[in-house]
């Protein structure tokens, strides 16, 4: 809209003039009358003001547009210059304010390239190149910068050292030396105070104490970590780097770092047994020449893992297997080393076709992905830079024990994997098992034919089949009650160790497993709630002792939801009681159908990050004082202050050549894709990176991969 409010003095011929311009409504049009142009210009809004002196025709101008109908569009009037100068008197109210002036050019400014429309493009694109040209400099001079305060010159102080740390007493069953202070213990006030805590001993640097690490809360205890290697690994995407898909640099985090957080202490050794009884763990150092030691605990967190199953194969030692950085290393030394062989013109056709056969034993989601991330590099990198006929040669051979690859997902899933590595051409073997690896071939039989032993001749080897017990699990195993588990420790439903004093001795990951037999605590359970002693359970007792299963038991609520209906359809002789015979029966059916947890990275998250919470709360003040004194002595505290550890399952994934699956279990369904479902696979490990500087440096390596592709040089 568009209005001119006007003031005109006829006798001396003097207009006072306001001018409000809008957007017009129609094109350019100009008139000049005199010494004025009249023209509709497309622009804001803006104002201006000024006395002026004008002509006659200038005066019948202004007229005609102050007396004109306000609802009509007013043709919009802009006074470039006059025909003759102000006079002293009126030059105060005619000159424009500097901000005006600058906004008069730059709409001058804009409408010439507005008339000029590739002219505009070409200073918008050159304007917004030296914008990002400009930001890049100021970041670089901003690193820069910060770079130089990360220098600093050699500050040594004398740090005051407890001479316990640095010549400690000897005890225990064998008579070593016992690390009750350690040498960093009085580098720092903060450090000091944590002595008087209790002592909180974690055996491995996996998952699990990760999760336990991150969820504690400082300054509550005395930590102290024990793990052979110095860093964190994150193994998901281990089948990545032993093709240069990701470095393996960026896939490990300092102990160090994480345990700082805490005002915890690393000590990069073994730990090869404990004393319940003094409660010692006996530590070595890596070193054959280390001196054994004890250190004392309060509390003790088994996660030291597992280690590959041999299943009793012969010639187990010309495999290779997927658990370690030295591992990634190893292997990809030998793809490299194969492909780079059999380029060599004086191998023979048969040598070069072993040398390309890669083998790959268990079908579960390492052996799954690694297979997956082989094929993409022989297509997308090999491909490029080595000859042709290498590629065609090249075979990838996958045997699973089971009827499905990926048995442990859906079955929707599973197909989904065997039918993209039908199209890959990667041969997959179902229903066999492995009999024996040589340096040159593998032999396997199959279910169909079992008197039948099939050879594939093999350059690489890959177990990846089954886990079993880590030494120092099968050693405290052996010599604890209760422990009947082949592959890990049992534990109780607040993941203390069976058989361990209580509330001591903790075990996670694939380390542990939690009891799933009801019927050892049959007895115990009746011996609670069989109120009238008459060696029955009527109704009201049952619904007693079903509180106290699903309380023990969290993972068998789903089979006694219902508590009539079981109570009826064990009640056999239907005298409204359940006797002994008849609860075995029940307990025995309960047992059959739960299952272990999967021996999972999520799994010893979660199961850390329940701990960490716990021990929190042990050491909670409120929660302390909320419970009544007289309740504490000789009571369960795990049972009182805190529920038992249930797991939530949050889906499976698996990498299968440039695409992804996804399990989310019976409620959300599955779903397999291909870049897309690739790309969410992606995001979702790099969320799931211990910290910022991991995260950065797997986001880069993918970038290097899409622009430059997979490393495949030899180191």
């Amino acid at each position: 809209m568009t209005s001119v409010l006007g003031q005109m003095e006829r006798g001396c011929g003097l207009a006072r003039v306001v001018v409000y311009q809008g957007k017009p409504r129609r094109k350019k049009e100009r008139k000049q009358s005199g010494s004025i142009m009249i023209r509709n210009l497309r622009t804001q809004p803006f104002l201006r003001t000024g006395t002026f002196r004008l002509t006659t025709n200038q005066h019948h101008q202004l007229q005609h547009r102050i007396h004109t109908p306000v609802a009509a569009p007013l043709p919009h009037i802009r006074l470039f210059h006059l025909n003759r100068p102000l006079k002293a008197p009126q030059v105060e109210s005619a000159v424009q304010s500097n901000t005006q002036l600058a906004v008069g050019r730059f709409e001058r400014a804009r409408l010439f390239l507005n008339r000029h429309r590739y002219l505009k493009v070409l200073v918008i694109g050159f304007g917004s190149i030296g914008v990002v040209t400009a930001s890049c400099f100021v970041c670089l001079l901003g690193l820069l910068a910060y770079d130089a305060t990360t220098y600093s010159e050699k500050n040594i102080e004398r740090v005051p050292v407890q001479p316990l740390a640095l010549e400690p007493t000897r005890g225990g069953p064998k008579n070593l030396k016992i690390a009750n202070y350690l040498v960093g213990d009085q580098d720092d006030p903060e450090f000091e105070k944590l002595c008087d805590k209790p002592k909180l001993v974690i055996v491995g640097g996996g998952w699990g104490a990760m999760g336990l690490i991150n969820s504690l809360e400082p300054d509550s205890y005395h930590v102290v970590l024990i793990a052979p290697e110095n860093y964190n690994l994150f193994t998901p995407l281990l089948p990545s780097a032993t093709v240069g898909t990701v470095e393996t640099r960026s896939l490990i985090e300092p102990l160090r770092k994480l345990v700082a957080r805490v005002k915890g202490h690393y000590l990069q050794a073994y730990a090869v047994d404990v004393d319940f009884g003094e409660r010692l763990v006996e530590v070595r150092g890596r070193e054959k020449d280390d001196e054994p030691f004890y250190v004392p605990y309060d509390k003790l967190v088994i996660s030291v893992g597992s280690v590959s199953n041999a299943h009793g194969v012969p010639g187990l030692k010309y495999s290779s297997q997927l658990k370690t950085i030295d591992d990634v290393r190893e292997i990809r030394q030998k793809i490299i080393n194969n492909l780079e062989r059999a380029s060599l013109p004086s191998v023979s056709q048969e040598e070069r076709r072993r040398l390309l056969s890669f083998v790959v034993c268990g079908g579960g989601p390492t052996g799954v992905e690694f297979a997956s991330e082989l094929y993409d590099m022989i297509h997308e990198d090999v491909l490029k830079y080595f000859p042709k006929l290498l590629t065609n040669e090249v075979s990838i051979h996958l045997i699973q024990s089971r009827d499905h690859i990926l048995n442990t997902y859906s079955e929707k899933i599973s197909q989904y994997a065997e039918d993209r590595f039908l199209r890959a051409e990667i041969d997959t073997i179902l229903n066999a098992r492995v009999k024996e690896i040589t340096p040159t071939s593998v032999s396997y039989s199959s279910k169909v034919d079992k008197n039948q032993l099939h050879t594939i001749p093999a350059g690489f080897v890959l177990w990846s089949t089954g886990i079993a017990m880590n030494p120092l699990t099968q050693k405290l195993a052996q010599y604890l009650p209760n422990q009947y588990h082949k592959h890990a420790l049992e534990v109780d439903s607040h993941l203390r160790v069976k058989g361990a004093p209580l509330g001591t001795v903790y075990a996670i990951g694939d380390a542990s497993t939690i009891e799933t037999n009801l019927v050892n605590h049959l007895l115990d359970l009746v011996d609670r709630c069989d109120t009238n002693h008459d060696g029955q359970i009527d109704f009201d007792e049952f619904e007693a002792m079903i509180k106290q299963i699903r309380r023990k038991f969290p993972t068998a609520q789903v089979h006694i939801e219902k508590v009539r209906d079981v109570f009826e359809k064990y009640d056999s002789d239907k005298d409204n009681k359940l006797g002994l015979n008849e609860l075995v029966v029940m307990f025995q059916e309960i047992s059959n159908r739960l299952t272990s947890l999967p021996a999972t990275a999520q799994v010893a998250d979660q199961q850390g990050k329940y701990l960490g919470k716990k021990f929190n709360r042990f050491q909670s003040p409120k929660a302390l004082k909320s419970i009544d004194q007289n309740e504490l002595v000789n009571s369960d505290l795990d049972e009182i202050l805190f529920d038992p550890f249930v797991y939530r399952h949050l889906g499976s994934l698996a990498y299968i050549g440039n695409s992804a699956v996804f399990d989310f279990g019976d409620k959300y369904g599955s779903f397999a894709g291909g870049l897309v479902a690739a790309y969410l696979w992606r995001s979702i490990y790099w969320s799931e990176q211990v910290s910022t500087r991991t995260r950065t440096l797997i986001l880069l390596d993918w970038i290097k991969r899409g622009i430059w592709g997979r490393d495949i040089s030899k180191i």
